[in-house]
């Protein structure tokens, strides 16, 4: 992903000659709009599912005959979406202004605008994601045109529905979102609608979306973080560096990688709840597992140029195999962006815990619209609507699983509040009600950093008699076999090791890696057989490949 610098001094003429009255007030479940494609079944039941599950009216549903095809022309987007849609939102008094009879230079019907009551516009699958560029409309009308990069005007569809409000804008280059970085987005909000989607490689990963929303909303956050650096360009770690200290802010436990590549595939990975990274490709990592699953409510983002040029795929790319993967809300572009023009992740995590919801997170961590963003998700989703202690008050309700989260979260707050005492003693309390490897974990971890090898190896000794481990749990389980090694538990080690080597999708790469340390335990543990057997293992696994 290239780079670039300045020019964000300047604001759009159409958002300072708009002068628009307050929003209107309500539910804002009842101010949204659902736009779908007539043409394609699964988009309707989308839009009718979320309209149930939300309370959107019915009549809230707008249903255009659009493409079938992920990528259209900007003559198809202005004829079959931007004028009907446009033509609805002002028959219905969504949108507050005055059609004409005159038409801009690409073709856009002019109107006055004076304002809107659109809380959201939610597109559904099916509708059309990107907008070709065309050539035959490149202007020189803009500041940014003068660079070579910025002389195009292909895009995201959602990245101009965002602008129905401001009609008569240059489409070369792009627009800056005067929401960005706003703390009191009143008057700038009347200029903008704010859009997200419900899309993924499947219609049943779409239709799930805003299933996962509700669900977290329910429950709050329950899971890790974990952030993954590049090193390739300063400014997108800087960005990260702060997002790292918001989560240590939130108490939330975190996992780092600064190696400059993606996270390898045997790192530790379980329950993320939040992930923010770069700058791969495609998926890779532990997102590959078999079977991985995020868990409900799980907010990611992987920064690269093309994450969403198509969200069809379930492995290239990352927005698209990321919703596959169940998480519930994420972003992406569908071209080239340049970096400073992607969504911030520091920003969308201070917006959302804050308590905004979803839609209004996006646009505050969002420089520029008319350009090359998309964000799936739920607008209304609010990540953080229960506070870690309503969780805790609670756990008893939450899944077990997932509750040790709460509770390790507790005892990051608990230690930061200088009461290390009370943290040990929730983790113990914890562990007799529900023994979790989580919470296990992280008790025997602080108790080996206490110097305790004894009470850590208690604190874990349960760990070899779980025999089903879910996907991301494959690290955690891993890190307690050597945990338990370091204490002294060799035999209970060599047993983890045992369930974890006897799982049948254990992938190559994984295996290896773990075959050498299993291995060397059952050596110290004095498990010849065992040691033997994973030795020859191994070395079958890593000979060289004869040529034919």
């Amino acid at each position: 992903m290239s780079r670039t610098r300045g020019w964000f001094g300047w604001i759009c003429a159409a958002f300072v000659s708009i002068s628009l009255g307050h929003a209107a007030e309500g539910p804002l479940a009842e101010r949204v709009i659902l736009l779908a494609n007539s043409d394609d079944p699964d988009s309707l039941r989308i839009a009718r599912h979320y309209a149930e599950v939300r309370g959107v009216p019915a009549a809230n549903i707008v249903a255009l005959k659009l493409p079938l095809s992920e990528a259209i022309t900007w003559r198809e987007f202005i004829a079959l979406l931007w004028h009907p849609l446009a033509d609805r939102l002002i028959r219905d008094k969504w949108l507050d202004a005055t059609p004409m009879e005159l038409f801009d230079p690409i073709g856009r019907r002019k109107y006055a605008p004076y304002g809107h009551r659109i809380a959201a516009l939610v597109v559904c699958r099916g509708v059309p994601l990107k907008i070709l560029h065309d050539p035959d409309l490149v202007s020189e009308a803009r500041p940014y045109t003068n660079h070579p990069q910025f002389r195009v005007n292909s895009g995201a569809v959602d990245a101009e529905l965002s602008l129905l409000p401001a009609p008569g804008y240059n489409i070369n280059a792009f627009v800056q979102n005067p929401l960005f970085q706003n703390e009191r987005p009143a008057d700038a909000e009347r200029h903008i609608v704010r859009v997200s989607r419900l899309d993924g490689p499947t219609a049943a990963d779409a239709y799930a979306l805003v299933d996962l929303a509700v669900a977290a909303e329910k429950t709050g956050l329950l899971g890790r973080a974990y952030v993954d650096y590049s090193a390739k360009y300063r400014v997108g770690d800087e960005w990260l560096e702060a997002t790292s200290r918001q989560l240590r802010d939130l108490s939330f436990d975190l996992s780092e990688d600064r190696d400059g590549n993606t996270m390898p595939m045997t790192a530790r990975f379980d329950a993320p709840v939040l992930y923010f990274g770069w700058y791969a490709g495609d998926l890779d990592g532990p997102f590959r597992l078999p079977g991985f699953r995020f868990p409900p409510g799980a907010i990611a983002l992987h920064i690269h140029s093309y994450s969403a040029t198509s969200l069809r795929s379930t492995t290239h790319g990352w927005t698209a195999p990321l919703v596959a993967r169940g998480v519930t809300a994420t972003v992406g572009n569908v071209n080239e962006p340049y970096l400073e023009m992607t969504h911030r992740p520091n920003l969308l995590l201070r917006a959302l815990a804050r308590g905004w919801t979803l839609g209004e997170a996006i646009y505050f961590a969002l420089p520029v619209l008319s350009w090359q963003a998309v964000a799936i998700g739920d607008p209304l989703y609010r990540p953080f609507a229960v506070s870690l202690e309503q969780q805790m008050e609670k756990r008893a309700e939450l899944p077990p699983a997932l509750a040790a989260y709460a509770v390790i979260r507790q005892m990051n707050e608990l230690e930061a509040a200088n009461q290390p005492d009370e943290a040990k003693a929730l983790a113990i309390r914890s562990q007799r009600e529900t023994p979790t490897l989580a919470v296990g974990m992280a008790l025997a971890t602080r108790l080996r950093e206490a110097d305790d090898k004894e009470g850590a190896g208690n604190a874990l000794g349960f760990a070899a008699m779980i025999k089903r481990f879910s996907p991301d749990e494959w690290a955690l389980a891993a890190s307690a076999a050597r945990l338990l090694a370091e204490c002294g538990r060799g035999v209970r080690a060599v047993e983890l090791w045992q369930t974890l080597l006897t799982l049948d999708k254990l992938p190559r790469e994984m295996r290896i890696a773990w075959l050498r340390e299993a291995a060397e335990a059952a050596k110290i543990a004095r498990e010849v057989a065992l040691a033997s057997k994973w030795s020859a293992e191994l070395a079958e696994l890593t000979a060289p490949v004869e040529k034919k």
